[in-house]
């Protein structure tokens, strides 16, 4: 998994196509990738609603969240609309995009591992969260700590 302090560049597209870059959040606001282990994870589901839910957290915490995923794209749409996810959801443009945050597939390679990526306004990363077991993909109060670490955006 990506180290904390590092920077991230991600070349990733989303459910139309378009490419994603975390360049285009620079200076203008932090971002959470999420990665699901897969569409079809109904922990990963419940995480990614758990962020619709909570969307005044990171409003606060002026954060945009991306949802990363190891399908393709048409799948993507596909999920997004049925789930009315309000998120960016991004495939990887070479491969998954969990691979270039070091999210492998584990046990006999059959799991993909999902986790959790916080990056500040100068593209730095601050926080990082992996796991192979879908329960525990998602650490809310570690997040909620990291939130409030970030430094404030001038709007």
């Amino acid at each position: 998994m990506i180290d904390v302090g590092s920077t991230l560049d991600l070349k990733l597209e989303d459910t139309e196509g378009h490419p994603v870059s975390l360049a285009d959040h620079a200076g203008v606001d932090n971002v959470l990738i999420y990665f699901m282990r897969a569409l079809s994870c109904a922990q990963c589901n419940a995480h990614a609603q758990s962020f619709v839910r909570n969307q005044a957290q990171f409003d606060d915490a002026n954060v945009s969240i991306i949802v990363a995923v190891p399908e393709g794209v048409t799948e993507a749409a596909a999920w997004k609309a049925k789930k009315n996810i309000p998120y960016t959801v991004v495939v990887g443009e070479e491969g998954t995009p969990h691979q270039s945050v070091g999210l492998l597939k584990k046990v006999f390679g059959a799991m993909q591992q999902s986790g959790t990526v916080l990056v500040d306004t100068d593209g730095i990363v601050r926080y990082t969260h992996a796991s192979t077991i879908p329960t525990t993909s998602f650490n809310s109060g570690e997040m909620t700590a990291a939130l409030a670490e970030l430094k404030p955006v001038s709007k």
